[in-house]
């Protein structure tokens, strides 16, 4: 008997989900938009609505309060999602504001949440849905009896973060049931691989940057441009997991530079010492389309975080655009800033970030070579088609 071409032995691979469920984690299609779609569950989400093999995608926001939808979307419109015949999007709507705090309200609460996607899945005609969430109530406590693979894009540890304090015991029981159910998980760190501890498959999935934000050179900004150098830029959310005597002890090694903080301040007791040094500039927080003129300005980047259950599963997306953009970068050595390769220089949590800072300075910037490479290597386009082909096939 003549043999068989390879191709025609060969298994062919599982047939992809066509048709998809997406959930926020505790945001919205408005406020993704808003922040600039940078983080996974964000990516994830334009794949599916790129993807021309998912033929129904149905994506859910957050659970809302009416009357609080009735008054926010008065005052302020939300940014309009581009609704088709194969992509809608659904707003959850229920009096209470939060989710509540006990597992076992917890459990009814998402079980319901659960019976009304599934009307709207049945009302869009979706056989089978792949759910691809980043609530880990719904990937937990959902059953999901008559969808397909279950997906939990997990881009944060939300069990140690101090906003999610009153869930602790919910994101703990949700990462178990998760777990026991042998649903899928894409994590962005180890940490929140070995914290959800999944019995079913799991893909690393570190954050990333979008290469044509990053690509260009753009025009540096004038008061950034007037500030005396070096300058040394932090971006971020301005809290507790910022080093303050780290970032102190730099201010005043370079008196005559600037160290510049951009970001919502959300903890002012925490970063009062800091925002007092008359080098030391607050600029607040820029939409993330302005992120990458205002990196280029700088002399080299900063990331000091205390070492914290949050810091070792974070993603350091913003060590990611530091190097897209071509800086040198002082960071404190979590486990998530390791293996990223460009001119980073560690220091052990609760160190001292003056020599760090300095050889940053001594490297200058990447070669416009170098810096195109890490952005090509570190692309979203390549991450998300990864987690599509993940969270997918059946």
């Amino acid at each position: 008997m003549r043999p068989q071409p390879l191709e025609a032995i060969r298994p062919a691979p599982p047939a992809p989900s066509r048709h998809v469920i997406f959930t926020f984690d505790d945001i919205t299609w408005d406020a993704a938009q808003r922040r600039g779609m940078n983080f996974s569950q964000d990516q994830i989400l334009l794949g599916l609505m790129d993807d021309p093999a998912v033929e129904r995608l149905l994506v859910s926001n957050r659970p809302r309060s009416a009357p609080v939808v009735a008054i926010k979307d008065r005052i302020r419109r939300p940014v309009p999602f581009p609704e088709t015949e194969r992509c809608r999007l659904r707003q959850p709507l229920r009096l209470r504001r939060d989710d509540p705090t006990r597992v076992a309200a917890l459990r009814r609460h998402y079980g319901t949440w659960e019976q009304r996607l599934r009307r709207a899945a049945e009302e869009f005609d979706m056989e089978r849905p792949a759910i691809v969430t980043s609530q880990a109530f719904v990937a937990g406590f959902c059953e999901f009896e008559w969808a397909g693979p279950v997906t939990y894009v997990a881009i944060d540890d939300f069990s140690a973060h101090p906003s999610y304090r009153r869930w602790r015991e919910g994101y703990l029981e949700a990462f178990a049931e998760i777990s026991r159910r042998r649903r899928r998980l894409i994590a962005v760190s180890n940490a929140i691989v070995d914290k959800v501890d999944p019995q079913g498959p799991s893909l690393l999935l570190p954050n990333a940057v979008d290469p044509e934000l990053w690509g260009a050179r753009p025009e540096v900004p004038g008061w950034l441009t007037a500030l005396p150098g070096p300058r040394l830029l932090y971006v971020g959310t301005l809290d507790s997991r910022l080093d303050v005597e780290a970032s102190l002890g730099v201010a005043r090694a370079w008196p005559e530079g600037s160290v510049v903080i951009i970001g919502p301040l959300e903890d002012g007791a925490h970063l009062a010492p800091l925002l007092a040094e008359p080098n030391v500039h607050h600029h607040g927080a820029v939409r993330h389309s302005e992120v990458p003129a205002v990196v280029a300005g700088a002399d080299a980047c900063l990331i000091p975080h205390h070492r914290t259950d949050l810091t070792v599963a974070m993603s350091p997306l913003k060590l990611y655009e530091y190097l897209a953009a071509g800086r040198p970068v002082a960071v404190t050595d979590l486990e998530p800033m390791s293996g990223i390769a460009g001119p980073v220089f560690r220091v052990p949590p609760a160190g001292d970030f003056r020599p760090a800072v300095a050889a940053a300075l001594e490297a200058g910037p990447m070669a416009e070579p170098e810096r195109r490479r890490f952005i090509e290597r570190n692309a979203w386009p390549s991450r998300r088609a990864e987690a599509l082909e993940f969270a997918l096939r059946r």
